[in-house]
């Protein structure tokens, strides 16, 4: 039962850090502000000049914690109900998420010219690359810090 208790606080920690996201926006869930459409085909400029690193990072951002935030519920569903079956595989999915997630940070890193949001993306990267699936460890302070940054970096 502590589980599921853990799992909607962390939902809701999730959901307050988006506190600059339009509730339209279906993937305006956790740490990060909406991001562009993956359509959008003019990234609006930022303060670092890196338009396209800034709309890639923040989208793989609100796809992974979406993505990462249904796979916990689902597994402390799965927990709770007995089905380890189900639990185990959505453990994987969260995870998977997160590294895709981190592995897209690192990418766009690389890519920034601007060295402030190269360091912010890396920064990122360790802190997602950390989180797993144990929701008593996510130090969203921490995390809540590194999107402060990256919403002054990006800020469209």
């Amino acid at each position: 039962m502590r589980r599921v208790f853990a799992v909607t606080a962390l939902t809701g920690l999730l959901l307050a850090g988006s506190g600059c996201a339009e509730r339209t926006d279906p993937f305006s869930v956790g740490f990060a502000s909406p991001a562009p459409a993956a359509t959008s085909l003019t990234p609006a400029p930022t303060v670092t000049g890196d338009a396209g690193v800034c709309a890639r990072a923040k989208q793989a951002g609100s796809v992974a914690v979406q993505t990462y935030v249904q796979k916990l519920a689902e597994m402390l569903r799965a927990g709770g109900t007995g089905d380890r079956g189900t639990e185990k595989a959505a453990r994987r999915d969260a995870e998977a998420a997160l590294a895709g997630w981190r592995d897209v940070l690192r990418e766009q890193s690389g890519r920034a010219t601007d060295p402030r949001l190269r360091t912010l993306l890396a920064d990122l990267a360790t802190e997602v690359g950390g989180l797993g699936t144990d929701v008593r460890k996510i130090d969203e302070t921490a995390f809540d810090r590194l999107q402060q940054r990256l919403d002054q970096l990006c800020p469209a």
